[in-house]
């Protein structure tokens, strides 16, 4: 893609071109080798992280120098992943990849439990299935850093400008956004977004309707009827379903804050905090279920949100911590996980606890049918 024109420069994901040297420059960023050393060397004092930041940079350049391209960058990536998920899962899976089809580009909307994984496994299911991996939404809180950008950049990820101000930028933003989705289904390129912003981190997932007109926005510029433009975006919701949640405690406290003092305060680097722990922390289980492509005639964004949802709940992975915490008796659940789970309370506030319980137990409320069906 030419910067010339390039209306899309300011969001859209770095293309071939743009990757090498993105990568130097991260390489050369010392927020982000220090950052590096942090999280490798945090009980070693700061001499020995500056001694140890050099063999840093030579290891890094000798690992990515040869990053030219988003294929050698996504390949690289999915052997971080691969390590990640086979001392952090007890099994992964995948469910309804055989119903797409290899060279149709799809829009992924998924229920969001993990700033990096959610996404993260979406394309680790497709890459091993032969499908095109996704292009990522990521809002621009998570960008603080120059470093966070070109991370993210050279892995496919667009950007969704959250900090826009005014009705008229914000209606600017959200419209060249929309335009982006379109412009990358059309030029066979998946796309993955979250169905609302941020995490659900009371475990209820429902998709925001604000989101679904942001995606619409295209089709209004268009002209083109709702339902008409929705069966042209090929929507697939996907459920994606955590036996144990990383930042399970942290959720329930941030959610007991805000209960208790009305506000919560973010600290400086906690979304890092998140992703990583998000990342090297133990999921137990994992599955991922795609959904149906969405053809059928919905005639609003209430009743497009409705749909996924649907789908979401129905396709949700119930495992026995969820049952236990939902209190539904179920033979699935044994000791071992009474004990995890009374572990995990007793690290919480008399107050958090219930927070920490809905959150495994809300997706079991909001299954439509059956539970004892979609035990795993």
């Amino acid at each position: 893609m030419s910067t010339d024109n390039d209306i899309y420069q300011e969001i859209r994901p770095y293309n071939n071109e743009e990757i090498a040297p993105a990568i130097g420059r991260l390489i050369n960023d010392e927020e982000f080798i220090s950052a590096i050393l942090n999280h490798k060397f945090n009980n070693h004092a700061k001499w020995f992280q500056a001694l140890m930041s050099p063999l840093v940079k030579l290891y890094l350049k000798n690992r990515w120098g040869k990053l030219n391209s988003i294929d050698s960058v996504q390949i690289e990536v999915e052997k971080y992943l691969k390590k990640a998920l086979d001392s952090t899962t007890d099994s992964v899976t995948f469910e309804g990849l055989d119903k797409l089809d290899q060279d149709t580009p799809y829009l992924f909307i998924s229920n969001h439990r993990d700033i990096a994984m959610d996404p993260a496994l979406v394309n680790y299911g497709l890459h091993n299935t032969n499908h095109k991996t996704v292009r990522i939404a990521i809002g621009d809180n998570l960008l603080s850093k120059p470093c966070a950008t070109e991370l993210m950049k050279v892995n496919k990820s667009f950007i969704v400008k959250r900090s826009a101000k005014g009705p008229r930028e914000m209606m600017k933003t959200l419209g060249l956004l929309s335009s982006y989705i379109k412009h990358s289904l059309e030029t066979g390129n998946s796309i993955w977004i979250a169905q609302k912003e941020g995490r659900a981190k009371d475990g209820n997932d429902f998709t925001d309707p604000a989101i679904i007109k942001m995606i619409q926005l295209e089709g209004r510029k268009r002209k083109m009827p709702f339902a008409e433009y929705v069966k042209s975006l090929k929507i697939v919701p996907v459920a994606i379903s955590y036996e144990i949640d990383p930042c399970d405690i942290a959720k329930a406290n941030e959610l007991y804050q805000k209960a208790e003092k009305g506000e919560y305060q973010k600290s400086e680097f906690e979304d890092i905090e998140s992703i990583v722990k998000g990342i090297t922390g133990y999921k137990g289980r994992v599955n991922v279920s795609f959904g149906d492509v969405i053809d059928s005639d919905l005639e609003s964004p209430e009743a497009l949100a409705d749909e996924i949802d649907r789908q979401i709940h129905e396709n949700y992975k119930l495992f026995p911590i969820n049952l236990l915490a939902a209190g539904v008796a179920d033979s699935t659940i044994d000791q071992v996980t009474k004990d995890k789970f009374d572990e995990k309370l007793a690290q919480l506030e008399e107050g958090a606890k219930s927070f920490l319980i809905d959150g495994y137990a809300n997706p079991v409320r909001n299954v439509s049918k059956d539970t004892s069906e979609l035990v795993a």
